[in-house]
Order: structure tokens, then C-alpha cells, then sequence
């Protein structure tokens, strides 16, 4: 990476456009660039996560999405190139699979809530779910692989997965949507 950070503010995106990684140049509000953005909003949200209380096998695991995430932002960023492959997606469909079969089926549908890590974790799916949505649009308008694509679909799972985890560590349950109210 050398001294390629060392100056923030170039002003090279005054004009709206970007640099992508290969050089080239693109509008700020282009597919690629929402889809980039999405992706990087929700390694924000991780990282405010990540100052919740949480297991420590957690912990790190988040850490190494956070880690994938800041790949998939490199892939995005340089069109036709692979950093995100079938690897990255089969190790959360393990921790999926790890994760789910501690918790209680459900019988019913669960509010986005409980305790403030669990709240976050739901926080995270909802932007996974619109990277994912940004990634779906790029694919139709450029060619990209299907890896993001798939990585950001379980990750929203595995997030979903999380929040319920993490409101079991915090010594609660879930928080069930009560369809039967009454309205006032």
C-alpha cells in the first residue's frame, strides 16, 4: 500500500467522479460506487458492533467478515477482478449452520430488538440486505461475479442468525411480533 494514503483530500472527485482501483474513473452515483458504498456502511455498522459484549469466538469471527467485507469492497472496486470466492461463502454457511443450531425454532416472527448488540446485529442485516440489493443492480448493468453476490445473502442470514444469538448472550430471548394486538 506504500504512501498511497497519505494525501485524503486530493480534490480529483470535485467533478463527481471517483477513481476506482484499476485506474479508471467512474460517476459517484454510479451502480458500482452505490454497491461499494453499501458494502462499506455495513463494515461500519460491524465495527460499531464489534464495541458491543459478545463471546469472544464471536468476536472474532466478525472480525474476519470485517476483514472479507474490506475484499469485497476491493472487488467492487476493480472491475473483472476476484478476491470473494466459494470459500468465503461456504465459511458462513458453517458459521450459519453453527450458530442456528444452538437457538430455539421459530414459531413465530421477531421484531428487530432486545438487547443493544442484538439491535445492531439486525442493523447490519438490514444494510447487508441492501448491498446486496446494490450488488444484484451492478450485476445487471456490468459483469461481476457471483461470489459478492452470495457472500452478502448469507451474511444478511447469518446477521438475522446473530441478532438472536447475541440477545441469548445478554440473557434474553427473542422479541416476538404480536400479530393478535389490538389497535387503540
Amino acid at each position: 500500500m506504500g504512501n498511497r494514503l497519505s494525501k485524503i483530500a486530493t480534490r480529483t472527485g470535485d467533478d463527481g467522479t471517483t477513481g476506482l482501483g484499476d485506474g479508471s474513473r467512474t460517476a459517484k452515483d454510479s451502480a458500482r460506487v452505490h454497491a461499494m458504498g453499501d458494502v462499506d456502511e455495513l463494515n461500519s455498522h460491524l465495527g460499531l458492533l464489534l464495541c458491543e459484549a459478545m463471546p469472544d469466538a464471536l468476536r472474532a469471527e466478525l472480525v474476519v467478515i470485517q476483514h472479507d467485507l474490506f475484499d469485497l469492497g476491493g472487488e467492487l472496486c476493480i472491475p473483472g477482478y476476484q478476491m470473494i470466492t466459494e470459500v468465503h461463502v461456504g465459511r458462513l454457511d458453517a458459521l450459519l449452520e453453527k450458530y442456528n443450531a444452538a437457538l430455539p425454532a421459530l414459531t413465530e416472527f421477531i421484531l428487530p430488538a432486545g438487547s443493544r448488540a442484538a439491535a445492531i446485529a439486525h442493523i447490519c442485516r438490514t444494510v447487508c440486505r441492501r448491498a446486496e440489493r446494490g450488488i444484484v443492480t451492478l450485476g445487471k448493468a456490468e459483469t461481476i461475479h457471483d461470489h459478492p453476490r452470495q457472500y452478502v445473502n448469507r451474511l444478511s442470514d447469518l446477521m438475522f442468525v446473530l441478532s438472536r444469538t447475541l440477545n441469548r448472550h445478554a440473557g434474553g430471548g427473542d422479541v416476538l411480533w404480536n400479530h393478535e394486538r389490538k389497535a387503540k
